[in-house]
Order: C-alpha cells, then structure tokens, then sequence
C-alpha cells in the first residue's frame, strides 16, 4: 500500500512568501524588528505580533503573530514579515 500526500492541501512556494507590491513602503522585520503590538503584514495578512522570540537560520527572529479574528497564534521568521514604516 501506498501512502500519497494530498496535492490539494499542499502550500505552494509562492504563498510562503509577503506579497511586497501590497505595501511597497514597508520594511522587512529583518530590517527593522517590530515589537509586540505592533501590526505587521504577513502572508495571512494584517496581524498583531504577540511575542519576538529567538533567532531562526536566515539570522532574522521568530515572531509569535496573531491575525484578526483568530484566536490561533502563529509563528514566523520577522524576514518574511513587512512593517509599516515609522512616521
């Protein structure tokens, strides 16, 4: 018996990455590490981060996120985060 994975749930590479033409004045979280509290945009969209954390292999942090409306939190690499630029 063979085991197969479930193409229709598999993530394709390119929904892995922030589109950056939504916001193309932002900034990446490797290049300016956004704090809890502050909102962010990933690719699940506009979310709040909960906690910075450790350091994951790009050198970039981990980020606790949580998106609104759920009550999930999430984490991801601040490298592939946008932050809004500081006024």
């Amino acid at each position: 018996m063979t085991i197969l994975g479930n193409s229709a749930r598999r993530i394709r590479t390119e929904e892995l990455h922030v589109d950056l033409d939504t916001y193309p004045d932002w900034v990446s979280g490797q290049d300016r590490l956004p704090e809890p509290g502050a909102r962010v945009f990933c690719t699940a969209g506009l979310a709040d981060v909960v906690k910075v954390l450790g350091k994951v292999s790009d050198g970039s942090r981990l980020l606790e996120l949580r998106v609104d409306g759920s009550s999930q939190p999430f984490f991801v690499a601040a490298s592939n985060v946008r932050v809004a630029p500081q006024s």
